[in-house]
């Protein structure tokens, strides 16, 4: 009967231990909620118009690494980063803060257009943008690129 008790008496001291570190949990996620980020996401399409629009004055950044670039070409108009986490603020972004800045990377899974975007939003930009589907994304939907030599492709090839 003793370790009957003992055990009953363990269980119940193991389940108040979960239920406050349960709670604790769900305080630490209540009181400091994820981060959102610090930039918009825009889609194919709407970088496409934006290219077209004169007034749009739009700057487009490839945060990928050169074999990307050499396999897949890069957005035209775009400029390459040195870098997606330590390229040069001063010579690499305008100095107007208020430009339009798009960054992308290679793909959805890539998250190197990210980290140079909220680079440009820690430095004080404040109309910054990450193409998530990357050049994977625009090849996809048919749209021109750039290969290195400096010939054009078509499509997602």
């Amino acid at each position: 009967m003793r370790r009957i008790i003992s055990l009953i008496g363990s269980v119940a001291a193991f389940a108040i231990i979960a239920q406050v570190a349960f709670a604790a949990d769900i305080a630490s996620v209540v009181n400091n909620p994820p981060a959102t980020p610090k930039f918009s996401l825009i889609h194919v399409k709407d970088l496409a118009s934006l290219m077209t629009n004169p007034d749009s004055h739009v700057r487009i950044y490839d945060a990928n690494v050169q074999g990307v670039r050499d396999s897949q070409g890069m957005i035209p108009g775009a400029r390459a980063l040195t870098s997606d986490d330590n390229y040069s603020i001063a010579t690499e972004l305008p100095s107007n803060k208020q430009a339009t800045l798009v960054f992308y990377c290679a793909n959805t899974q890539c998250m190197a257009s990210h980290e140079a975007a909220e680079r440009a939003v820690d430095a004080g930009y404040d109309n910054v943008s990450v193409m998530a589907d990357g050049i994977a994304g625009w090849r996809a939907a048919g749209k021109p690129v750039e290969m290195p030599d400096g010939s054009s492709a078509g499509s997602g090839s």
